[in-house]
């Protein structure tokens, strides 16, 4: 099993280059990183992660995803450098696949592209998304993107995203493409996966409800005539108690929270690092 490290990179934290190249001395496969494009001032939808409704401030001054990762992978050699996760719902889809190809060929393939769709409707509807469309308009930009660095001339026709034949250039390095994890636990997560992403990214860390999550995203592969086997789960913020458990459950990574994802000192890492060697 391999071990991710998440990391807030926000402008009071260590530069993302000391904190990629200290998560990879110690032996961590990838960082992941979140995303927020903006956070509206008047936001009226309660934080679905904290008992009051209120939102980290860590939130309101996340970087771009793609620019900090890019930073990353320059002071690294072998780390993965992804997405935990990208809200796909607040990017045009060709402007994000140049980006995102750019990444992948300039790292040497070492990006892996965790996606949702939002929680926030106040922050993707100025950006031209209705939150009742946000899953439809994620799969639609995903196949877009697909499209877009899989083929010599793309084009894409649908009710939410639509362009012609085009050129886009450079391909992604790793073939046929960076994998896409989906990053939410909802009943038809399951489905979505199979049809048109490459594995599960589950935040919901207890054992149990992973071991049914993991049978179902198994059966409904079955059904679709999917080999199950190649859907691989890389488990997000997980419990630091139940490692041996993931692993039994055959997980290929787990994600590990520092101490204090905004504000990462040496120790902090150091701190993570001997969970994962078991010390």
């Amino acid at each position: 099993m391999k071990y991710g490290l998440y990391v807030a990179p926000i402008e009071s934290n260590r530069p993302i280059t000391a904190i990629a190249q200290e998560a990879e001395d110690r032996g961590f496969d990838s960082i992941w990183i979140p995303e927020h494009v903006h956070i509206p001032v008047d936001r009226k939808t309660p934080y679905p992660f904290s008992p009051d409704g209120s939102l980290p401030e860590t939130h309101y001054r996340l970087p771009d995803p793609f620019v900090a990762l890019m930073a990353a992978a320059t002071a690294t050699t072998e780390l993965k450098v992804a997405t935990g996760i990208c809200l796909v719902t607040e990017h045009e889809p060709i402007a994000t696949a140049k980006a995102i190809a750019s990444l992948d060929s300039i790292s040497g393939g070492r990006f892996l592209f965790g996606i949702g769709a939002g929680w926030l409707p106040e922050e993707m509807e100025p950006l031209g998304v209705k939150f009742a469309d946000r899953w439809k308009v994620t799969e639609h930009r995903v196949r877009a993107m697909k499209a877009l660095w899989t083929e010599e001339t793309a084009e894409y026709h649908s009710e939410f995203v639509d362009f012609p034949a085009t050129y886009l250039y450079p391909k992604p390095a790793q073939k046929p493409h960076p994998p896409i994890y989906i990053g939410t636990s909802v009943k038809y997560v399951y489905q979505r996966i199979v049809d048109w992403a490459d594995g599960w990214l589950p935040n919901v860390n207890d054992p149990v409800k992973l071991a049914e999550g993991i049978a179902a995203l198994r059966q409904t592969a079955e059904a679709s005539g999917r080999d199950p086997d190649s859907i691989p789960v890389t488990m997000f913020n997980a419990r630091r108690d139940a490692l041996a458990e993931y692993e039994r459950l055959g997980v290929e990574r787990v994600v590990l929270m520092p101490r204090d994802p905004s504000d990462m000192q040496t120790a902090d890492i150091d701190e993570v690092a001997r969970v994962v060697k078991g010390g």
